[in-house]
């Protein structure tokens, strides 16, 4: 039997037009109404993820930048896991030695240094979930994101890392050139205190180790009572995968990645087609036949 759910943002529970549909908004309510826990699972920040949720008129917590960091329904905060300032500092070094594009999302916001990068990197993460999008519609809707004031710009990274009022909570990379990409990863594979994982083809998603979707969600469900065992994951992308080893019912989505896909017990449809509502409704169908 199901007893909560957990669901990942892009690609997974947000379509084409980077909305929570209909369909998989009703699925949710759903789900609460007989008693199952819903959670969001993101690498976005709060401001961002919390900004889409709430527009769909769906309360629930939020695991938020990859596990770094949970709020309860209220927007109240259960649990941070960030990197420390020294540990940021190497980071930074190292990618800079690189020459590298990355971003530095905090517990104040998320920050970069180059707005027009920044811009590419939303854009490689949409398209990613949505490959038959237009750039040109991508490119609209992440101008919108620095528009409304959730990715601010800063001029160097180290006035967050000298700001005790900043915890750091990712750093995401971004680059069309693999082999550096893959330079990036193996440097910071060697920091053992490090999750390294990713959310598009061009980037690398870099966090505490104890802030990872399956570790936040394990603590969440702990709390709450409730074993993880009875939960189910939905997710399309390599940084969905902690939570899903953790899951007793872990469900790609149809537009998933096919390490994804490989992995979970189940597979369902695209972000396009309500994959998420058509999970909810499956899994529920088999608890009461259960």
């Amino acid at each position: 039997m199901i007893t909560s759910i957990a669901s990942d943002m892009d690609g997974t529970l947000l379509n084409e037009k980077q909305e929570i549909s209909e369909g998989n908004k009703e699925a949710i309510l759903k789900a609460q109404q007989a008693g199952i826990e819903v959670i969001v699972a993101t690498g976005r920040s709060y401001e961002e993820a919390s900004y889409v949720v709430k527009e769909a008129g769906i309360d629930c917590d939020i695991i938020c930048a990859n596990g770094a960091e949970v709020r309860d329904a209220d927007g109240e905060i259960v649990y941070q896991a960030g990197i420390e300032d020294d540990r940021s500092r190497q980071i930074a070094a190292e990618l800079n030695e690189l020459g590298i594009y990355f971003e530095v999302y905090t517990n104040q916001g998320t920050y970069t240094e180059d707005y027009e990068k920044g811009i590419d990197l939303i854009i490689d993460i949409f398209k990613t979930s949505n490959p038959d999008v237009s750039e040109a519609q991508v490119r609209q809707a992440a101008k919108e994101r620095y528009d409304e004031g959730r990715i601010n710009v800063v001029e160097d990274y180290e006035v967050l890392f000298e700001d005790s009022e900043h915890l750091v909570f990712k750093f995401l990379v971004f680059s069309k050139d693999r082999e550096k990409l893959q330079q990036a990863q193996s440097v910071l594979a060697e920091l053992k205190d490090l999750a390294v994982s990713s959310s598009g083809k061009n980037n690398l998603e870099i966090n505490s180790i104890h802030a990872q979707k399956g570790v936040a969600l394990e603590k969440v469900l702990s709390s709450k009572g409730l074993n993880v065992k009875d939960a189910m994951a939905i997710g399309d992308n390599l940084n969905d995968l902690s939570m899903m080893k953790v899951v007793g019912r872990p469900v790609a989505m149809g537009n998933g990645l096919p390490e994804v896909k490989e992995f979970c017990s189940h597979v369902t449809a695209t972000n396009r087609e309500d994959g998420v509502a058509k999970a909810i409704l499956a899994a529920m169908e088999q608890s009461e036949q259960d």
